[in-house]
Parts: C-alpha cells; structure tokens; sequence
C-alpha cells in the first residue's frame, strides 16, 4: 500500500513517489527543455543528436560538480546565436533560403564556446578567491543589459528572413507560441515552443511543405558526435580562429549574470540558498565546463534552463535526482538518427515564426535585467556605457566589424565583440561606479519568502 505524500511543502526526496512516478517526471523535464534545445542547431546549423547529447552530458557533469544539490538542467543557450550568426552564418540553397549550414565556419564557433566555458572557470576561480562582490563589479547590469539587448536586436532580421519563406506556417508558429504563453495553463504554458512547432509542423504537412525522404533513409539508432555532419572544433591559431575567440568568447559575460539570475530563481523556487551551498563558484564551474566540453563535441553553449525552473513550481517536486533522469532520457534520444532527421525536417518558416518572438524576448530578458536591478539611466555616466554598448553592437555589426593587423595576423573583431570590451572599460574608467552584487542578501530574501510562502 503506497503512502500518502504532502506536496504543499514540496517533495525534496522523490523517491516517496515510487519509480514510474519518478520516470514520468523526469521525462516531463526533457519535454520541458526539448523544443528550446533544439531550436538552437536548427538555428545555427549544428547537430540536433549532439545538441542533446551536449544537453544530458553537461546536465550531469553539472550535477557531478554541485555536489547534486542544484535541481538544474543545462540545455542549449540562445544567447550565443548571435555569434554564431556572425562567425558561421547559414548559406542559401537553391531556393535563397538560409537552411545549409557553414561547416566551414561551425568549428570554429564551436572553438568559441570552448573557450568561453574556459572564462566561466577563469571567473569561478576569482569568485573563491576573492569573494563574489569584488568580481561582480566589473560586470554590472548597465553593461551585461545592453549586451543581452543587442544580441536580440542583431539577431531580429534572421527571424523576417526566415518567415519570408512562407507567411502562413510563421504565423502559425507565431500564435500558438504567443497563445500558449499568455493563456496557456500548466503544462501548456511551459512548452510553448514545443507546441508552436508542433501546431506549425501539421500546417506545413498538410500544405505538402514537408519532404520526409531523409527521415525514411536515416537508421533508428546511431552515434550522436560524428564530424563529417558538422565538423568538430577547430582550434588552429590563424585568423578566423581568433575572430571567431573575440566574437563569441565576450557573449559569455551576458550568459555568466544569466545564470546568477537563474541560480537565484532556483533557489527561491525550493527555498534553498544554492548561492550559500553549494556556492556560485562551484555552480559557474558546473556550468562552465558543461558548455566547454559541448564544444568540443561539437555542439552549442550550455546554459540553466527556465523552463525547468517553471516545472518545479508546478510540480513541487525539488530532488536533483529527476533532473538527472531528464539528462539520461536526453542522451538516449541522441543516439536515433531518425529521429535527427525528423527534427530537419522542420521547415524554414517554422524556425522564423518560433524565433520572432524568441529573438524580442532575448532584448526583452535584457531589458528586464536593468529595469530589475534599477539602474539609473538619468546618471549620465550609465546612459553613455549604454549608448556606447547599443551603438558598437548594432553599428560595428552592420559593417561586419572592424579588422585588426597584428604581427601579419587579421583579427576581425565583431560588434558585440567591441561593445563588451568597452562596456567593461568604460564601467572600470568612468567615475561613479557605485554597483554592488547583493545576491547573498537577495537570496535569503527570497528564500526565507518562500519558505514563507509554502507555511502559508
């Protein structure tokens, strides 16, 4: 006879629940993560079977480095598209549409995320050593903001590019995506990138806008890292190599606040202090070397993902143990090529109606960092770091960046590459720097409000 289990105070050891409860929940947390993680190489040309392999491994390296204390899952980041789209742009096929992917190029990009994993270790080394508020204040939310900004505003003209293909299936795409969020209600509201895809996937069938020789020829089971589809990481010293280091390595300042943000959300959704124990430098570890070893497999950056955060409320169900479940689900599904070339299926039109709303929510989260965190635009010294870091980004970009010559190497650094770098300079330089990380203080806030929460 199965007891009776007290959810009101959340379930911390889920093993009360019986093992196909457990099963079933940890497959809802892949769903969860699903449709984003795999936008990401549909977006940037990467492999899908990667892409999830690089999801579950990271996922429980991640868990393997906090000690499994953190219910968190690790899927694709959307915050490195604008680098790869700037490093390793999609090519036209026959019909003018983005669709082939740069194999050329990709390696490199690919080289970019490993050595932004390697920045996310170089800071969690200075966080233990120094102390998180020392670090912190090179990297305010006036300048991590406009970044996260800029990525979505450089971004945005992909997503037209995209619909323009067919108008009907994107907004189909659009709609439900936007239906979903607004009025969606449990699980609905949590997959509705999953279901807009879904929804404009029967639209583009039906509309005979779907080819599915590829799924018919590929084999059901697979290795999930294989070169000749998308070609590893390339790390050679000459100049692509290095423009792509300054283009992509820069994002990872922006998606390093993110997981704060993320850390944070976590631990007020479970009422533990995951700041405290097991600390930020061991969970910007986990993070770090997870997107550092999805790149050199191959696949996109790593990053803590909401969606899941939005299952845990719902469910109130905080052992790590069915976030690791999710990952291993994930890892299975990697190795079914059949299923890789279903997901490729999806036609262009699709990828552009999703990213609409995708690519304004990235300036969105932006925007919200600095509206969050109260920075005072009427401070002349935050507007002009602001200004600067918009202008460089979206100007610079426009113009493809500029080109430097050193010892007979041309270094071509892109706009968000050249907006980061000054935005930590003119923070550093410009007097009035006044920003302080208060995220111990914040978070037994928060904590103690929802533990409050729960009691009530």
């Amino acid at each position: 006879m199965s007891k009776k289990v007290d959810y009101s105070q959340g379930i911390y050891d889920a093993k009360v629940l019986g093992k196909p409860k457990i099963l079933v929940l940890g497959l809802q947390h892949m769903f969860a993560m699903f449709g984003a993680t795999v936008l990401v190489p549909l977006l940037t040309g990467l492999s899908v079977s990667t892409t999830l392999l690089c999801a579950g491994l990271g996922t429980l390296l991640f868990h393997l480095l906090t000690k499994g204390k953190v219910p968190a899952f690790l899927g694709s980041s959307f915050a490195f598209l604008g680098g790869f789209a700037i490093v390793a742009p999609k090519l036209m096929d026959a019909n003018g549409e983005q669709t082939i992917a740069n194999t050329e190029m990709l390696p490199y990009a690919c080289a970019g995320v490993v050595f932004s994993g390697l920045l996310y270790l170089l800071v969690s080394f200075l966080i233990s050593t120094f102390g998180v508020k020392k670090i912190m204040r090179f990297f305010p939310p006036v300048v991590t903001g406009p970044i996260i900004i800029a990525i979505g505003l450089i971004l945005a003209p992909s997503a037209i590019s995209n619909c323009q293909s067919n108008w009907l299936i994107a907004i189909v795409a659009l709609g439900v995506v936007v239906a979903c969020n607004i009025w969606g209600r449990g699980m609905v509201k949590i997959l509705p990138i999953l279901l807009g895809v879904a929804a404009s996937y029967i639209v583009a069938v039906v509309t005979n806008n779907v080819d599915f020789t590829a799924i018919a020829e590929a084999p059901w089971i697979g290795f999930p890292v294989h070169k000749d589809s998308m070609g590893l990481f390339a790390i050679d010293g000459s100049p692509l190599f290095i423009s792509a280091l300054f283009t992509i390595v820069p994002i990872a300042i922006a998606t390093m606040m993110e997981h704060i943000g993320d850390i944070a959300a976590i631990s007020a959704t479970t009422g533990k202090n995951y700041i405290h124990n097991p600390g930020l430098h061991r969970t910007l570890l986990g993070d770090g070397l997870a997107t550092t070893m999805a790149g050199l497999l191959g696949g996109p950056a790593n990053t803590t993902y909401g969606e899941n955060t939005g299952v845990l409320a719902l469910t109130k169900i905080y052992d790590p143990l069915v976030i690791r479940i999710a990952a291993v689900f994930a890892i299975l599904l990697s190795f079914c090529p059949k299923f890789e070339a279903a997901i490729n299926t999806i036609p262009a039109a699709i990828i552009g109606g999703i990213s609409f709303v995708l690519y304004g929510m990235i300036s969105a989260i932006g925007v919200r960092n600095v509206v969050e965190n109260k920075v005072d635009f009427t401070n002349s010294r935050n507007l002009i770091i602001a200004a600067v870091i918009l202008v460089s980004a979206l100007g610079f970009n426009s113009v493809g960046g500029i080109t430097i010559a050193a010892g007979g190497v041309s270094i071509n650094l892109s706009g968000l590459a050249i907006a980061a770098i000054l935005g930590i300079l003119l923070n550093a330089i410009l007097p009035g720097n006044d920003y302080e990380f208060h995220g111990d203080e914040e978070e037994d806030k928060n904590t103690s409000e929802s533990v409050s929460n729960q009691a009530s």
